[in-house]
């Protein structure tokens, strides 16, 4: 799946277009690397996410195309 994608269905950034944005602006990054929205997520991967002066990092955990919002948090675990 798309990093875009996989930020959106995880609803970690609501929209998908904020989250394209955010990894073509060099604001995410996957495994320490800086990358594109065009990514493919895999299971185990470290994604660290800034938001403004604060940093989010998240381990994937499961990969599933649509969600529920209440299942949205099962798709990966907070490190940071």
């Amino acid at each position: 799946m798309r990093l875009d994608k996989y930020l959106k269905v995880t609803r970690i950034i609501k929209r998908r277009t904020v989250a394209n944005e955010a990894c073509d602006g060099g604001r995410v990054s996957v495994n320490g690397r800086t990358v594109k929205a065009s990514y493919d997520v895999k299971i185990g991967d470290i994604i660290e996410v800034a938001f403004g002066t604060k940093a989010f990092r998240i381990k994937v955990t499961d990969i599933k195309e649509t969600t529920l919002k209440s299942d949205a948090q099962t798709l990966y675990e907070v490190i940071e």
